[in-house]
C-alpha cells in the first residue's frame, strides 16, 4: 500500500514497489522474463501480462480463476514466460476485481539486438499511460454496483502517467510535461489503462504517425487525433517542429462513449513544451507563451472511430508478414452486449426498471468459478467447475441491432468452447441493441488475431465475407466491436491452454461479458502445455 494524493485528496492505494503507475518492464524480442510477485496487501492479487502471447506458458497468463488462483496475502508467485516474435508496447495489470485501477505499468519490448525499427529511429521514447482515478476506493465502488445492480459511480479524473493535469481541481502541479527539442523525433508509447473508457487523444497543432498497435507493426499513417480503447496500446511518432514555436501545446484525452449510461466526461491534459535554444533555462513555464488546445471529436463520434480503425493495416512485408489464416476450420458468431437479472426478493435494485445490470456473450453471463479453469482442465477435474458447451451461435437469434426483444434476462454459466490444436478460427462478434448499442473493446488472451472485417448493422454471412481483407488486416489483441455493428477476426489456435476473452471495459467484465476458449494439446511434445509450476497459488 502507498499513500497517494490527487485532486487534493489522499488515499491509500495498491502499488507495485510503491510506484503509481507501476515500474516499466523492458525486454527484447526473444527474452525470457521472470517476475517474482509478492503480495503484501490484504486483497487477493494476480498480474496479467496483457498482449504477451504466452506460448505454452498459460500458467503465467494471470487472470484470476482462469489460469491460476489468486496470490493470497503473504504469498508469492513467479511468473515465467518468453516473448516470441513480438516487439512494441504492451502493459501489465492486475486481473482480479478492479485492482488494475492502480496496479498497472508498461511493458516495452525492443527488437532483437541489432534489428532496427521499420521506421525512423526516434531521438527519444516516452511511455504515455492513460489511467482513471477515483477519490473513492474502487473496490467499494464495484462491490456497491454489483450489490445494488446499478451502474458504478463514475471516475473523478483521467490521468496521463498517473497525473490528472491542469483541468482538474488543484492539479496544476500534477501535470505530465513532455519537453522536446526542435527538429527531433519522439516515439510516444501510448497505453490505455483506464477502466471503463475508450479515449480520443490529440496534441494541439501537431500530427503523429501511427507505426504500431498491440506490439505489431502497421503501415504508417498520419493522424491529428487517435482513438485508443482500454487494453489497447499504440506507438506513434511525434516530429517536433523544426524551429522553436514560442508556444506550449496541450496533449489532451477524453472519452469516446457510445452507451446510454453515465460516463466521466472530463478531459485530461498534459503539456508539450519546446526547449528554447536561445534560453538556457528550460525550467518553469514562461507566462508569455501562448497555449494551444486541440479540438477533440464529440464524445459519441462513431464515424470518426470507424474511419480511424479502418486505416489500420498490418505492415505485411517479407520480414513482418501478416499470416492470416486463408482457410477456416470453424466459424463462430457471438453476440456481445448488455442484459438484466431479476432483482432478488426483498431487495431494491438500481438497474433498468428495477432489475440488475448484466452483460453477456451469446446471452450467457460468465460465472466466475472458485477454482482455476486451467488447473481443472489439466488435472481432469472439470466436473462442477465448467462445462465444455459454450454455444457457437446465439441460441435465440433476433434482429441484433433493431428493436430489442422484450425479455432482456440473461442466462448464467461457466462454459468453455473447445478447439482442437491448430484449428483455424473465424469469429464474428456482433453488438446488440439490448439496453442500447455500445462499442465493446474485446480482448483475447494468449493470441493475436487478424481483424478481417467490420461494419455497421447486422452481420450478413451471405455478402459481408466477400469484403474481408485477407491480405494485410491489422493484427491485434484487443478490438472494438463497433457501436451497433460487428467485427470479424481470424486466428490459428496454436497455443494450448484456457484463454479468457472478454470486454476490456471493466464494468462489463464484472457484469459477465466474457467467455473462455479451451485449446487442446497437439500431438507433438512442443504442442503440449507443460505441467504447472510448483508455486502455482492454491484456491
Amino acid at each position: 500500500m502507498a499513500d497517494v494524493t490527487r485532486l487534493c485528496y489522499t488515499k491509500s492505494i495498491i502499488t507495485v514497489n510503491g510506484q503509481y503507475p507501476g515500474p516499466t518492464i523492458f525486454a527484447r524480442d526473444g527474452d525470457r522474463v521472470i517476475v517474482d510477485v509478492v503480495n503484501h496487501v490484504r486483497d487477493n492479487v494476480t498480474i496479467h501480462w496483457h498482449g504477451v502471447r504466452q506460448l505454452r506458458s498459460g500458467w503465467a497468463d494471470g487472470p484470476a480463476y482462469v489460469t491460476q488462483c489468486p496470490i493470497q496475502s503473504g504469498q508469492s508467485y513467479v511468473y515465467n514466460f518468453t516473448i516470441v516474435g513480438q516487439r512494441g508496447t504492451l502493459f501489465w495489470h492486475a486481473h482480479i476485481s478492479w485492482l488494475r485501477t492502480t496496479l498497472h505499468g508498461a511493458i516495452i519490448i525492443l527488437p532483437e539486438l541489432g534489428v532496427p525499427y521499420p521506421f525512423i529511429e526516434p531521438y527519444k521514447e516516452v511511455p504515455v499511460i492513460f489511467g482513471e482515478w477515483w477519490k473513492a476506493d474502487t473496490e467499494v465502488v464495484i462491490s456497491q454496483a454489483l450489490e445494488n445492480g446499478g451502474e458504478p459511480n463514475i471516475s473523478d479524473a483521467f490521468t496521463i502517467n498517473g497525473l490528472p493535469g491542469p483541468l482538474y481541481n488543484c492539479s496544476v502541479k500534477d501535470t505530465f510535461k513532455l519537453m522536446v527539442s526542435p527538429g527531433k523525433s519522439y516515439l510516444l508509447r501510448l497505453i490505455n489503462a483506464a477502466l471503463n473508457d475508450e479515449l480520443f487523444f490529440s496534441i494541439a497543432n501537431h500530427t503523429v504517425t501511427v507505426v504500431e498497435v498491440d506490439a505489431g507493426y502497421v503501415k504508417p499513417f498520419e493522424a491529428d487525433t487517435i482513438l485508443i480503447s482500454p487494453g489497447q496500446t499504440m506507438n506513434v511518432l511525434l516530429d517536433a517542429k523544426p524551429n522553436y514555436p514560442n508556444a506550449i501545446f496541450s496533449m489532451s484525452a477524453r472519452p469516446y462513449s457510445t452507451g446510454s449510461g453515465a460516463f466521466d466526461n472530463t478531459t485530461v491534459a498534459a503539456i508539450l513544451k519546446y526547449r528554447n535554444p536561445s534560453n538556457s533555462s528550460s525550467a518553469g513555464f514562461s507566462k508569455e507563451l501562448a497555449l494551444y488546445i486541440p479540438v477533440l471529436p464529440a464524445f459519441n463520434d462513431t464515424s470518426f472511430a470507424a474511419n480511424f480503425t479502418g486505416k489500420l493495416r498490418s505492415l505485411a512485408t517479407a520480414q513482418y508478414p501478416a499470416n492470416v489464416p486463408q482457410t477456416v476450420d470453424r466459424r463462430f458468431f457471438f453476440t456481445v452486449g448488455l442484459g438484466t437479472d431479476p432483482c432478488p426478493t426483498n431487495q431494491t435494485c438500481q438497474g433498468p426498471n428495477g432489475t440488475k445490470f448484466s452483460s453477456t456473450v451469446n446471452n450467457i453471463s460468465f460465472t466466475e468459478p472458485t477454482t482455476a479453469l486451467l488447473q481443472a482442465h489439466f488435472f481432469g477435474q472439470s466436473e462442477g467447475v465448467y462445462t465444455p458447451d459454450f454455444p457457437a451461435f446465439p441460441l435465440m437469434p433476433f434482429d441484433y441491432t433493431g428493436t430489442p426483444p422484450n425479455n432482456t434476462n440473461v442466462s448464467h454459466g461457466t462454459k468453455l468452447l473447445v478447439l482442437p490444436f491448430n484449428t483455424s478460427v473465424e469469429l464474428v462478434m456482433q453488438d446488440t441493441s439490448i439496453l442500447g448499442t455500445e462499442s465493446h473493446p474485446l480482448h483475447l488472451h494468449g493470441y493475436n488475431f487478424f481483424v478481417v472485417g467490420e461494419g455497421f448493422g447486422n452481420f450478413d454471412p451471405a455478402s459481408d465475407p466477400a469484403e474481408f481483407n485477407l491480405v494485410d488486416p491489422v493484427e491485434r489483441n484487443t478490438v472494438g466491436v463497433p457501436d451497433g455493428g460487428w467485427v470479424a477476426i481470424r486466428f490459428l489456435a496454436d497455443n494450448p491452454g484456457v484463454w479468457f476473452m472478454h470486454c476490456h471495459i471493466e464494468i462489463h467484465l464484472s457484469w459477465g461479458l466474457t467467455m473462455a476458449w479451451l485449446v487442446l494439446d497437439g500431438a507433438l511434445p512442443n504442442q503440449k502445455l507443460p505441467p504447472p509450476p510448483s508455486d502455482l497459488p492454491k484456491c
